[in-house]
């Protein structure tokens, strides 16, 4: 009796503690499972993140891409006004400056036709009828040639100086003293520029810098290679430094001198010397800044052109 009684509680302890075991493997599972919905869920959430972090980016990246577009492109319109003032200009058009807005009012009051009204068919057959020693010949009067248009004055706002980037840069290939650089300037293209700087700024300095250029010489060959442009610096005979725009200036932006309208010839020319005439007062004033007869040079908005410790000295 007591054999079968041990038996079947044995039996009973046997049931109890396969069922535990069960169990506890069942929790264990369960565990595992939760352990596992935990990550994915951490891992999806972090995707998720991730995600809006790079939409945020690409949408910021668009932002910057229009506003540089449209500030292009605001320059490009600036720059075909100004050409088109210098045309009208050089046509006889006056420039009338509107109050209030360094702009110009392009229109202009017809000229007077030079050339008199035919005379009526009947005044012309009345007179052929008269006898001949009475015809008086009269003097036609000089057709009145147009006034010639009157030349910009002499001054800064002749030179067209604007913001660039030179992207490429290395030795001319046929003058050790000479780089030969590709800048962009807000251009369709960049400008190929032939700068003698090989002497003074390490080819480490000019690479990928932004720089004053002035947009409107004459094109002329340095060394078999056609120079587009002018690299401007302050100047010693010892001692060059290549201007800096200021701050948050780009490619294209235009650079103006206050008190001097800004109307860049299309093209200086060379016979005229505007740019002699003006590279006197062409010069660094004791606070760095590049200046004309001691108005700052500067991009609106931005700041001023600056050298970086060459006091009042010439700028070329």
């Amino acid at each position: 009796m007591l054999r079968k009684t041990a038996t079947t509680v044995g039996s009973a302890c046997k049931k109890y503690f396969t069922k535990f075991e069960k169990n506890r493997r069942t929790m264990a599972d369960l565990q595992l499972i939760a352990n596992n919905n935990e990550r994915a869920e951490a891992l999806i959430n972090s995707i998720e993140a991730e995600i809006s972090g790079i939409q945020q980016q690409l949408v910021e990246r668009q932002k910057q891409e229009l506003i540089k577009e449209n500030a292009k492109l605001a320059k490009e319109v600036e720059a075909a006004l100004a050409q088109l003032v210098q045309l009208e200009l050089r046509n006889g058009k006056k420039q009338i400056p509107v109050p209030g807005s360094r702009g110009f009012c392009t229109s202009a009051p017809e000229a007077p036709s030079a050339a008199a009204p035919p005379a009526p068919a009947a005044e012309a057959v009345k007179a052929a009828k008269e006898p001949k020693e009475k015809k008086v010949k009269e003097k036609k009067p000089a057709a009145e040639k147009p006034a010639a248009a009157p030349e910009a004055p002499v001054d800064v706002g002749r030179l067209d100086f604007r913001v660039g980037k030179i992207v490429e840069v290395g030795r001319h290939p046929d003058a050790d003293s000479l780089y030969l650089e590709k800048i962009d300037c807000g251009e369709v293209a960049p400008r190929t520029v032939v700068s003698g700087l090989v002497k003074f700024v390490p080819l480490e300095e000019m690479q990928n810098r932004l720089v004053v250029v002035m947009c409107n010489l004459k094109p002329a060959k340095m060394r078999g290679v056609t120079s587009e442009a002018m690299v401007m610096c302050a100047s010693t005979p010892d001692k060059v430094e290549v201007l800096s725009p200021p701050v948050g200036a780009v490619p294209g932006d235009l650079v103006h001198c206050e008190g001097y309208p800004r109307q860049p010839d299309a093209q200086l020319n060379p016979k005229k010397k505007i740019f002699e005439a003006c590279a006197p007062d062409l010069m660094t004033n004791g606070d760095l800044v590049a200046c004309y007869k001691g108005a700052a040079l500067h991009v609106p908005g931005k700041g001023n052109v600056l050298a970086q410790t060459l006091k009042n000295v010439n700028v070329k």
